[in-house]
């Protein structure tokens, strides 16, 4: 991936939208971009390994976990799933686990942090719902752009 989102704000400035949440960044992208798919889930992790599992076609699965650090939404194996499901990246409003495994993954992985502990498997949550966290809607079907700066979203897809 060539862009930077500075860059891409500097050419399209409020046309696209900033997430103000300082995210850590894990998995091997520090760059990824694909349109949004979403999951809504606290403390159970059975939606996004489900929604995983399936191709991503290069979206990204945006996953707001109610700011919840208690439980992990995402580990190693759900992980290479997404990579061998063709996903672009996973943002989560929540934690993640095995965190050196996630780092040699093809994959763009943002979390607020990291817990070992599992999350439930009972399959409470929505999917591909509009989700609000940092300051910003994201919606599917819209594009998300991620590098070490932050995350972009945009309603149309932008050249970069």
């Amino acid at each position: 991936m060539s862009f930077a989102t500075a860059d891409l704000y500097d050419a399209h400035g409020d046309a696209l939208r900033s997430c103000v949440t300082q995210f850590r960044s894990y998995g091997a992208r520090a760059r990824f971009s694909g349109q949004i798919s979403t999951v809504r889930c606290l403390e159970d992790n059975a939606l996004v390994k489900q929604t995983l599992a399936t191709p991503g076609g290069g979206r990204v699965l945006v996953v707001d976990g109610g700011g919840s650090l208690r439980t992990a939404l995402l580990g190693d194996m759900i992980a290479a799933a997404a990579v061998k499901n063709g996903w672009a990246g996973v943002v989560i409003n929540g934690a993640v686990r095995d965190t050196a495994a996630l780092d040699r993954l093809d994959l763009g992985v943002k979390a607020l942090g990291s817990n070992p502990r599992k999350s439930a498997k009972t399959g409470l949550g929505e999917v591909d719902v509009p989700v609000t966290f940092g300051d910003v809607t994201f919606t599917p079907g819209e594009w998300l752009y991620s590098d070490e700066d932050g995350i972009l979203l945009s309603e149309h897809h932008l050249d970069t």
